[in-house]
């Protein structure tokens, strides 16, 4: 693929990937509940769901969503259904006394986080992010000239894409670990969950106005 394309690429989706979405919220939290090291488990869901909703752009899922609204439409309530699920959730744990483990050593952790539940949230938030379903259905494929191998073109971009979204997803779970002593304080963990509840529901509500074109 030509360069300039491929920086414009870069460019682009570092800025996407950084900006606040399901994902990085879902990372933050799990940083700030858990630590940086037993948050890694999100993150690898979260990057593997990214893998396979752009593999599946590739090879032609956008193509067959313009195709099918009504297949377009169940996948995009299945993701409202669970992103307003973890909106109402955060809403009502924050009524909760659960304090915030401060101490970094995962025998102090709660036994309920195991890893293998940690990745499954992750890889469940990251398909159902609004944002990665508009990306992989509207987004990658403009970068795509038909003209040269697809093949190659889609690995670039997708490969560009996941090292983009792994950067931050270190910044954003390194912020929350840095969160952990402030979030100890009942009043503050209260008010986080709140606002991160707030914005699930929010993109919910996003993702069931969103109207591929």
């Amino acid at each position: 693929m030509a360069l300039h394309t491929w920086w414009w690429f870069l460019a682009t989706v570092f800025v996407l990937c950084g900006t606040p979405g399901p994902n990085m919220l879902h990372i933050l939290g799990r940083s700030v509940g858990l630590g940086f090291r037993r948050s890694v488990p999100a993150m690898a869901g979260c990057l593997l769901a990214m893998l396979l909703v752009l593999a599946a752009s590739a090879a032609g899922l956008s193509a067959v969503l313009r195709s099918s609204p009504m297949l377009f439409d169940v996948l995009r309530y299945l993701g409202v259904a669970y992103l307003a699920w973890l909106g109402i959730k955060a809403w009502r744990d924050s009524y909760r006394q659960a304090p915030v483990v401060t101490d970094v050593d995962a025998a102090a952790l709660p036994p309920v986080h195991g890893a293998w539940a940690v990745f499954r949230g992750g890889l469940l938030v990251g398909l159902s992010n609004p944002k990665l379903l508009l990306f992989a259905a509207a987004f990658l494929p403009q970068f795509v000239d038909p003209a040269r191998g697809q093949a190659v073109q889609y690995t670039v971009l997708v490969a560009t894409f996941a090292t983009c979204e792994l950067f931050w997803y270190v910044m954003y779970a390194a912020g929350g670990h840095g969160l952990r002593r402030w979030l100890a304080k009942p009043f503050a963990q209260r008010w986080f969950e709140r606002l991160v509840g707030s914005v699930f529901l929010a993109f919910a509500v996003a993702l069931l106005r969103f109207r591929p074109r």
